[in-house]
This record gives structure tokens, C-alpha cells and sequence, in this order.
């Protein structure tokens, strides 16, 4: 957007904050100069506002500058990282509602992005859409061919929507070098990495193509499930700006007249989504993380086993492995009230300096989660003791992947949900046993296996090599030409990762061993039991070389 063209809005916006107090957040000592002079020409926020907590007069000031700044809100309502408890609590209730734009609009889009008449795709298309937002609007249809008669509903993304997108990230962006510059903990808002995460979100909400694909992983991870219910997509029917999926039918899941009308279990129903939760991430490590009320419907058709519907498809989450390894850690850690364990963890997953002294940390983690254990454990929220705990660990200098700022607001979510649905719900009782199972198939044996046989291809790939360079290593380790080189500027955890290169090293050297032994009795054994032509021994060298590179692999 050109400078002249961004003034009238940047005008506009300050106006609209203004009007609603929002300048407040910015302290005297820092406001630039002249800023005084500037408020004076722009309108004071009335009495009945300005009596207003700061963040239910940033959910109206946003309100007021239209859908996208909503859209802005909802995001940075998830980055707690970043914005104080009391201002995410508030954006997070802005509501995702605007005025359609015309059928006529809607249609040229879908038949741009398919290729074809509405006629020919579809046999009914309803102009009048059933929902409506920033982003997209949704319409009802039904599907014409040889899908016949099967209900859909079309996702067409507004008009002009990308070239919008960008005008107001633009503005965003000189508005955040604004805060750069006078705002006293800028360091800590980190308003440019604000505008980064908006932009972010924004572009895989606007990528249909992706949403669909999301769709299809979630329903796919729980296919014939009794808990949850993800609607199929229409890939036939589905292009670039456009989404269609199968139209599902249920009741809003903070509908509790209707609900009860339906004679739904909510007991059942809350305990259920907590432990669908739990499952998504520690046992798929893709979780829908924005599980708010309007994207979560129960289906009625099954009142006494009601299961979940699950709909936008939009925003969901993944760690990475490593994270989720460490995370899992610190949750049954913290089930089981083990402070040092929790402490520990900590620094071992990198998340906090080596140098940090477990004695003090442990004593901070333990500050924060007895008061909340003296409680009845139905009163206990497992997400408000993770924000604490991460909110402690910020003094030791925690950093945190976006990724678990918006698992943590996940879990606040859903715990809201569930506790809505029943209010004496035991978080703990619930979570507790479904992390203990799901945690202990992810790391047993069969997983072990199913590992292994994945990478049994790239093992036998390099097999012909091994030999050679099992030979060049085992040279050089006895000969004391073997050198390992580390840099790190931390010289406790350059003395770790010293013991762990030389574990390292023996591991490696045993696992070259075994695959040339491997190697040396497939091709001259021919006495035994064989399996694939291959001999017993020579699997069995093997299990143990893959499992030995296995090791080596998680030492790096």
C-alpha cells in the first residue's frame, strides 16, 4: 500500500482507538512528541467506555474497524507469549460475524475456481449463505452427478480478499515500528513478531486447498470414531478459493437448553473432549487449536454416546517431536506432583539456560502448583497451572515455540468447553489416564518396530557402504586420529554434549559392527532357518544395528 493511500486509514484507526482509550496503553514517559497535540484533534473515548477494562475497549475498538482487524484480534488472542492474560482473555470473545457479500459474487467465484457452470456441479445452490466472516462465506448445496442428492456446503473465499489482507498487514507493520519506537517493553511485546504470526495464520486460512487437506488428516486419524465425527471433503468439488464438504447437522456445543432438550450426556460429552484433546496431541501430534464454541457441535442423533463434530479446519497444530517428547514428560510430571522432575525437564529440553539452578527452579515450580493441589482436584484447571508454570519459567529465560503458546491456549479452551458441558468435571482424573496410555503405545515396543521397519529401506540402501566406512571409523578410533569437534559458548553443556559425542561414538562404532556382521552372514551363511531367503542370525544382527543407529540417531 503506497504512503498516500495509507493515510486516510492510518486516520481512520487512530480515530477509532483513540475513541475507545486505547492510547493509554502507551505510557507518558514514552509517547513521542507532539503526541499530546495529536490526541487533543482526535475524540476521547465517552465515560461509559472509558470505564471499560483496556481489553473489553480493544475488542470494541476492533470491532468497529471491521472484519480483517477482528480476524487480527482472534490470532492474537492465542500468542499469551505476548500480550497480557487480561487482553487475550478479552480478544478472545470477538465474534467472527459479517455481512455477506452477493450470491452473484459467491457463484462467479466457485465456477472461476472449478471450471464449470454452477449447474453442472452442483443440483441445488443456495444463495442465501448459512454463515458468513471475515474470510469466507459459507452456502448450502447439493451435489449433482453421479454424487447426487448428498448434501454439502461450499467455503468461496470474499472477494478481493488477498489485496485487503495485505493493505491492513501493511498498516499493521507501520504500526508496530510505531510501538518499536516508543513503547517501553517493546523487547517484550515484540510487536513485529505480532504482525509475523498474523501474517502467518492469516495466509493458511486463506490456502482452502491446505484446510481441506487438514480435513482430511483429522478424519483420517479418526476414522470410525465413537468420540469425534470430521466432515468428509468433496475433493471433486473443491479448487483454489473454494472448499466443499459434507454437510453435518448437530447442536452448538454451548447450546446447554438444547442439548438437555436432546437428552445429551454431558458428563459423558465433557470427559470426551478432554480425552479427544489428549489423543490429537500426544498421540497424532495434530490438534484442532481453534476449538472454540462455534467450531465444536455435538451430534444429537446419539444422545446417550454423544460424540463431537468438529467443523473449520482453518488453524491446527504440531510440535515437533522433540517438543512433544519433553511436553509429554513435563504433564505426567506434573500428575504426579514431581517438582525436581518438572525442574529437570526444563532445562534438559533446551527450553530454558543449562546454567539455571535446579534447587531455585524447583523451588518456583512448586510456588506456583501447591496452592492450586490444596484445592479438590475437580476444581483444578491443568491449563491455568501451565500458564503459571510457563509464566515462572519466563524469569529464567523460558523460550517457547509458537506452537506451544497455541497448545496452551488449546487446553484453556478446552477445559472451558468441558467444564461448561459439566462443572464438576476432574480435569485430572480424566487426562491422566488417557497421556498414560497413549503415551506408553507412542513409545513402546510396537512403536519401536513400526519405527524400525520404516527405515529398514534406507538402512539396506546404505548397507553396501557400511562396510568401508565402518572400517575408516574403527581406524581412526584406534589409531587416535578421531577428532569431534563442538562449538558451543556454554561450558556446561559443551561438557554434555562431550560425554555425549564419545556415547555417541561407541554407539555408532557398535552399530557399524553389527550391520557388517549382518552383512557378512547374509552372504556366506547358508546353514539355519531362513526367512526371505535371508539367515536368522543376520535379521537378528541386524534388529540390533537398527536399533543401535536408532539410539545413535536421538544422542544427536
Amino acid at each position: 500500500m503506497s504512503p498516500l493511500r495509507a493515510v486516510p486509514r492510518l486516520l481512520r484507526v487512530l480515530r477509532i482507538l483513540s475513541a475507545h482509550g486505547i492510547d493509554d496503553l502507551l505510557p507518558n514517559s514514552r509517547r513521542p512528541r507532539g503526541f499530546g497535540w495529536l490526541l487533543v484533534l482526535l475524540p476521547r473515548p465517552p465515560a461509559a467506555i472509558a470505564a471499560l477494562p483496556r481489553g473489553d475497549r480493544l475488542v470494541l475498538a476492533l470491532t468497529a474497524l471491521g472484519p480483517i482487524f477482528v480476524k487480527f484480534g482472534q490470532i492474537l488472542s492465542t500468542r499469551r507469549d505476548l500480550v497480557p492474560g487480561d487482553v487475550a482473555d478479552a480478544l478472545g470473545s470477538l465474534q467472527d460475524r459479517v455481512t455477506p457479500f452477493p450470491s452473484e459474487q459467491a457463484r462467479a467465484a466457485i465456477e472461476r475456481s472449478l471450471g464449470r457452470p454452477i449447474a453442472a456441479a452442483f443440483e441445488t445452490f443456495d444463495d442465501v449463505p448459512l454463515a458468513s466472516a471475515s474470510i469466507a462465506q459459507v452456502h448450502a448445496a447439493r451435489l449433482a452427478g453421479p454424487e447426487g442428492g448428498r448434501d454439502v456446503v461450499v467455503k468461496v473465499l470474499r472477494p478481493d480478499i488477498h489485496a485487503r489482507i495485505g493493505d491492513d498487514v501493511a498498516l499493521l507493520r507501520d504500526l508496530a515500528h510505531f510501538v518499536e519506537r516508543t513503547h517501553p517493553n517493546a523487547d517484550k511485546i515484540r510487536p513485529q513478531e505480532i504482525v509475523d504470526e498474523i501474517e502467518s495464520t492469516l495466509a493458511h486460512e486463506l490456502d482452502l486447498q491446505r484446510e481441506g487437506a487438514n480435513a482430511s488428516l483429522l478424519r483420517r486419524n479418526f476414522a470410525d470414531s465413537p468420540d469425534l465425527h470430521v466432515p468428509e471433503v468433496v475433493w471433486s468439488h473443491s479448487g483454489d478459493g473454494v472448499l466443499t464438504l459434507e454437510r453435518v447437522r448437530g447442536i452448538p456445543v454451548d447450546d446447554l437448553i438444547a442439548l438437555d432438550a436432546a437428552g445429551i450426556d454431558r458428563v459423558a460429552l465433557a470427559e470426551k473432549g478432554v480425552r479427544l484433546f489428549y489423543t490429537q496431541v500426544f498421540r497424532d501430534n495434530f490438534f484442532h487449536a481453534d476449538a472454540h464454541a462455534g467450531n465444536i457441535w455435538v451430534d444429537a442423533s446419539r444422545p446417550r454416546d454423544p460424540r463431537f463434530i468438529a467443523l473449520d479446519f482453518g488453524i491446527m497444530g504440531s510440535l515437533p517431536e522433540r517438543d512433544l517428547y519433553w511436553l509429554a514428560e513435563n504433564f505426567l510430571a506434573l500428575f504426579r506432583q514431581d517438582y525436581a522432575r518438572i525442574a529437570e525437564l526444563h532445562v534438559r529440553a533446551g527450553w530454558m539456560p543449562a546454567t539455571t539452578r535446579m534447587d531455585e527452579l524447583e523451588a518456583a515450580v512448586r510456588a506456583v502448583c501447591e496452592p492450586y493441589f490444596t484445592r479438590p482436584l475437580s476444581e483444578i484447571s491443568l491449563g491455568e497451572v501451565v500458564v503459571k508454570l510457563f509464566e515462572t519459567a519466563r524469569r529464567y529465560q523460558l523460550t517457547l515455540q509458537p506452537q506451544l503458546i497455541l497448545l496452551q491456549k488449546t487446553l484453556l479452551n478446552i477445559e472451558g468447553v468441558g467444564r461448561m458441558l459439566h462443572p464438576g468435571i476432574d480435569i485430572w482424573a480424566t487426562a491422566e489416564p488417557v497421556l498414560e496410555r497413549v503415551w506408553r503405545e507412542r513409545r513402546g515396543p510396537r512403536a519401536m518396530l513400526k519405527a524400525l521397519r520404516r527405515r529398514v529401506p534406507d538402512l539396506l540402501a546404505a548397507a553396501p557402504d557400511m562396510p568401508m566406512l565402518a572400517h575408516a571409523f574403527l581406524a581412526q578410533a584406534t589409531s587416535g586420529t578421531l577428532e569431534l569437534r563442538i562449538a558451543s559458548d556454554d561450558p556446561i553443556r559443551l561438557e554434555r554434549r562431550s560425554r555425549s559425542g564419545q556415547r555417541l561414538a561407541v554407539t555408532l562404532s557398535l552399530a557399524a559392527s553389527l550391520l557388517v556382521a549382518a552383512v557378512l552372514i547374509a552372504l556366506f551363511d547358508d546353514s539355519g532357518t531362513r526367512w526371505l531367503g535371508i539367515p536368522m542370525p543376520a535379521w537378528l544382527a541386524g534388529g540390533a544395528s537398527a536399533i543401535a543407529f536408532l539410539r545413535a540417531s536421538r544422542m544427536r
